[in-house]
C-alpha cells in the first residue's frame, strides 16, 4: 500500500476509544437492552449476553479493527484491497449507514423537543395522545403523505447543521472533539439519573423485576439469539463504523486492547441503563397499583410515553426529564456523527475529493431524504418500517455476507489474526478464528432466515403491505443493487494506490 500521508487520524488511542464509545453507546443502550434483558430470563439473560458479548460482539469488532486498521480505507476501499470483487460489501455497509442516518436524526429530534417539554411538562395527563397526536400530528387515516410538521422539522434541520459542521471540522477536531465533551458528559448526566431513579419509591420491585432470573429461560434458543441480536445491535459492529473509525489510527496501535475496552464499557453501560430503566417503572408500577410486567414498554412507548408519564408524577420530575431526555440527545447524536462518518469516508476515498465537499455532497442528500419524508403526518410508520428493516434485514445481512466473504471464500482470518497480534497486547488465536468463522455466521444465518420468514408471512406491525415492501424490502433491496453499481464505477486512484502490500506496510510499521 502506498502511504497515504495525507490521510487524517486520530490523536492518540484514547480519542479513539472515546469515539468508539460514543458510538457503540446509543438509543439502543437506553430504551432497548433493559426490556431484551426483562423479557429473556431477567437476570438469567445475563449469561447468554455475556456468552454472546465473548463469542460474537468482541470477535467481530477485533475484525472491523484489522480490517479497518490493516487496509487504510473507509468499508469500499478497505473490501477493495482484500480483494477487487469484495468492493461491493463496503457500499453495502455505506448504503445501510445511509439509510440508518436519515432517520435516526430525526428520534433524536424528537429527544431535544422533549428536553424543553420537560420543563413545564408540556405533555400534560396523556401522554401518548400528545406525542402521536399533538406533537407529531400522525394522521391514522393516511398510509403515506408529505405534510409536514415543523415542530420535528427545525429540530431535525438544526441536528442536521451541528453534525455536518463537526464531520466538516474533520477527523479529530470535530468528531474526536465531540467525543471528548459528549461522551463523558452523557456517562455523568445518565449516572445522576440511575442514582435518583434508585431512591425512588418502588424502585426496590423494579430492580428485582429486572434481575430475578427465570433458569428456565436458558433452555430457549429464542433466549440466546436474543443476546446475540442485543450484542450485534448495539456495539455499532459489522456495518462500517468500526472499521472506518480504525483507518484514522496511528500504526502502532493496541488494537484489542481498545476493543476490549469499548465492548465492556458499551455492556456496562446496558446494564447502568437497565438498573435506571426498572428503577423508574417500579416506582410507576407501585403508585399505579400494579405490577411492574404491566408498566413494562421499550423503544419510542418507553421514552415517548411511559417516561413522561413518570416524570409528571414524581417528586422533582422536571429535573429527571431534562436528565433522561439530554442523555438520550447525546447518545443519539455520537453516534448519528460515526454513522454519517461511514458515508463521508467512503466519498472522499472513491472520488479523491477533501472533507468538505463530501460532507456536503452527502450530508446534503442525507438532510433533504431526511427532511422529506420523516418529520411528516405519517413519518412515524415509516420510521418504524425502516428501522426494522435496516436492523434485522440490512444490517445482519451484510454481517453475514461480510464474514463469510473475508473468512471462507477469500480465506484472509488468520492474515487478519496476524495483524491484530502484530500490534496488540491481548493475541487472538485459533479461538478468535472459531468465534468468527464458525459461531458468528451460524447465528447471523439464523437470525437473518427467521426475520425474512417472519416478514414475509406476517408482514410488519399490522402496517400496509404496500408501505411495508416500499420502504422496507424495496428499499433494503436498492441498496443492494446501488452497492454493487458502485462497486463497477471508476477510482480517482492509479491502480497502484488502491493496491495494498505486506512490505509496504511492514515499512510504515518501522
Amino acid at each position: 500500500m502506498v502511504l497515504e500521508q495525507n490521510r487524517e487520524a486520530w490523536s492518540g488511542r484514547t480519542v479513539f476509544i472515546l469515539a468508539a464509545i460514543g458510538s457503540a453507546v446509543g438509543l439502543g443502550n437506553i430504551w432497548r437492552f433493559p426490556y431484551v434483558a426483562y423479557t429473556n430470563g431477567g437476570g438469567a439473560f445475563i449469561i447468554p449476553y455475556l456468552v454472546a458479548l465473548l463469542t460474537a460482539g468482541i470477535p467481530l469488532l477485533f475484525l472491523d479493527y484489522a480490517i479497518g486498521h490493516k487496509f487504510r480505507g473507509s468499508p469500499p476501499l478497505a473490501f477493495r484491497r482484500i480483494h477487487k470483487r469484495a468492493e461491493f460489501i463496503g457500499w453495502w455497509q455505506v448504503g445501510i449507514c445511509f439509510v440508518i442516518g436519515v432517520y435516526y436524526a430525526v428520534i433524536i429530534a424528537w429527544a431535544i423537543r422533549y428536553f424543553f417539554f420537560s420543563f413545564n411538562e408540556a405533555w400534560g395527563e396523556d401522554p401518548a395522545t400528545f406525542f402521536t397526536t399533538d406533537f407529531l400530528k400522525q394522521d391514522s387515516e393516511s398510509t403515506f403523505g408529505l405534510d409536514f410538521v415543523p415542530g420535528v422539522a427545525l429540530p431535525l434541520l438544526l441536528i442536521w447543521i451541528i453534525t455536518l459542521v463537526i464531520l466538516a471540522l474533520g477527523v479529530q477536531k470535530g468528531i474526536g472533539a465531540s467525543a471528548r465533551f459528549f461522551v463523558p458528559l452523557l456517562i455523568v448526566l445518565f449516572a445522576i439519573l440511575v442514582v435518583r431513579a434508585l431512591f425512588l419509591e418502588g424502585a426496590g420491585a423494579g430492580l428485582d423485576a429486572f434481575f430475578r432470573p427465570n433458569w428456565s429461560a436458558l433452555m430457549d434458543t429464542g433466549v440466546w439469539i436474543a443476546a446475540y441480536g442485543q450484542i450485534f445491535f448495539s456495539l455499532s459492529v459489522a456495518f462500517g463504523i468500526m472499521i472506518t473509525y480504525s483507518s484514522y489510527l496511528k500504526h502502532k496501535t493496541n488494537l484489542t486492547g481498545s476493543g476490549l475496552v469499548v465492548g465492556f464499557t458499551n455492556s456496562s453501560f446496558e446494564i447502568l441503563a437497565g438498573i435506571g430503566v426498572f428503577a423508574t417503572l417500579g416506582y410507576m408500577a407501585n403508585i399505579s397499583g400494579v405490577a411492574v410486567d404491566e408498566v413494562v414498554e421499550s423503544g419510542i412507548g418507553l421514552a415517548f410515553i411511559a417516561f413522561p408519564a413518570i416524570i409528571s408524577s414524581m417528586p422533582g420530575g422536571p429535573l429527571f426529564g431534562v436528565l433522561f431526555f439530554a442523555s438520550l440527545v447525546f447518545a443519539g447524536f455520537t453516534s448519528l456523527i460515526s454513522i454519517i462518518q461511514v458515508c463521508v469516508a467512503a466519498v472522499q476515498d472513491k472520488l479523491g475529493i477533501g472533507r468538505v465537499p463530501a460532507v456536503l455532497g452527502v450530508g446534503g442528500a442525507a438532510t433533504v431524504v431526511s427532511l422529506l419524508l420523516f418529520p411528516t403526518a405519517t413519518g412515524l410508520n415509516l420510521l418504524d418500517i425502516v428501522d426494522n428493516f435496516a436492523n434485522n434485514i440490512g444490517i445482519v445481512g451484510v454481517a453475514l455476507v461480510a464474514i463469510v466473504a473475508v473468512t471462507w471464500a477469500l480465506r484472509r482470518l488468520p492474515e487478519m489474526q496476524d495483524h491484530l497480534n502484530s500490534v496488540s497486547s491481548f493475541k487472538v488465536g485459533v479461538i478468535w478464528r472459531l468465534f468468527i468463522g464458525v459461531i458468528t455466521p451460524v447465528v447471523l444465518a439464523y437470525m437473518l432466515i427467521s426475520e425474512i420468514i417472519d416478514r414475509v408471512r406476517e408482514g410488519y406491525g399490522g402496517l400496509p403491505d404496500g408501505l411495508v415492501t416500499i420502504f422496507g424490502w424495496l428499499a433494503q433491496t436498492l441498496v443492494i443493487v446501488v452497492a454493487v453499481l458502485l462497486s463497477f464505477t471508476p477510482w480517482r486512484r492509479s491502480d497502484e494506490e488502491l493496491e495494498h502490500t505486506e512490505s509496504t506496510e511492514a515499512g510504515e510499521n518501522l
